[in-house]
């Protein structure tokens, strides 16, 4: 006795219960994840630049200088803290009035350092995009 055998069909990977799948994970994926919180970023600009001959000569500016381990002079006086930067500012200001700043910082001052610099020069009444900064990099070696 013969028996019929159907056909042999190609044997195909069920794509209909894939897309299922995969739209599930989809969503599992969607739900489950936490998306970033926008930050506030505060725009810093620190210009460095080498020296650079020039045939003007600049207005003599006095120098609000921090030194690594964050020890401020305004020009010759020592200022014990920063907490007090800004009664000196204050007092600067009277004095000479018209004369500008110029900060000159260490390469290894914290932000936070610079931010409370900053912060004492707006209280004072002095802008900040008013001084330039000069930051001092490493000595290179030959």
């Amino acid at each position: 006795m013969r028996f019929e055998r159907p056909a042999p069909r190609p044997r195909q990977v069920p794509i209909v219960s894939l897309i299922d799948i995969l739209f599930i994970v989809l969503i599992f994926f969607i739900v489950s994840s936490e998306f970033k919180k926008k930050r506030d970023v505060l725009k810093i600009e620190l210009p460095t630049v080498r020296e650079v001959e020039s045939q003007t000569i600049a207005d003599a500016r006095s120098v609000l200088a921090i030194d690594a381990d964050g020890a401020v002079r305004l020009d010759d006086l020592t200022v014990p803290n920063l907490g007090l930067l800004e009664a000196y500012l204050n007092a600067y200001v009277k004095e000479n009035p018209g004369r500008k700043l110029e900060l000159e910082a260490d390469k290894d001052v914290s932000l936070e350092k610079l931010v409370a610099i900053w912060d004492a020069l707006t209280a004072a009444g002095i802008e900040v995009t008013d001084v330039p900064a000069r930051i001092a990099l490493p000595a290179e070696e030959p």
